[in-house]
């Protein structure tokens, strides 16, 4: 298996492992998969990246700015997305580990999540990795008409903005 950067022409295969992510409930408030624009637009240009073997798209990971405001260009938000029958084999690991590294290179300070507290998988990963929980957003949004809370979580680089 090899991590490399990201490809337009890879986005058929993000977006079906985006829509498993959907389909579990648990990953993100997103209903739907988005289109190639909405997500291409939705995700910073850099720091865009693929696990693959044997020509498979296992998973992928991207950055997303959360704000337009100069004063966070280098707080970026995670996303880490492994195909179902893909998961408990260290991928999620891998890509967050290079994403870390992508997003340190291209000036990231802080990375942030906001996870459900039921991904238990997505928040040992993130733990795994120097994330720390800020706490725990209650009510933060409804998902299918249920109040859902999220566990707010974040890393600071320690050779970027220090």
């Amino acid at each position: 298996m090899i991590i490399r950067a990201f490809d337009k022409a890879d986005y058929p295969s993000v977006q079906s492992i985006y829509k498993q992510g959907i389909d579990t409930g648990n990953a993100t408030f997103q209903q739907v998969t988005k289109s190639w624009d909405e997500w291409n637009n939705s995700m910073l240009s850099h720091s865009r990246i693929v696990a693959v073997d044997n020509n498979n798209i296992l998973g992928w990971a991207a950055l997303s700015a959360i704000s337009t405001r100069e004063v966070y260009s280098g707080v970026a938000e995670v996303s880490v997305y492994v195909a179902l029958d893909a998961q408990g084999k260290g991928i999620g690991q891998k890509l967050l580990s290079n994403l870390i590294s992508d997003s340190e290179r291209n000036n990231i300070w802080m990375l942030q999540a906001a996870i459900f507290p039921e991904n238990k998988g997505s928040l040992k990963l993130h733990k795994n990795n120097n994330f720390r929980q800020l706490g725990i957003r209650e009510k933060l949004g409804q998902m299918n008409n249920v109040w859902r809370d999220v566990v707010l979580i974040e890393r600071r680089s320690k050779v970027v903005g220090v």
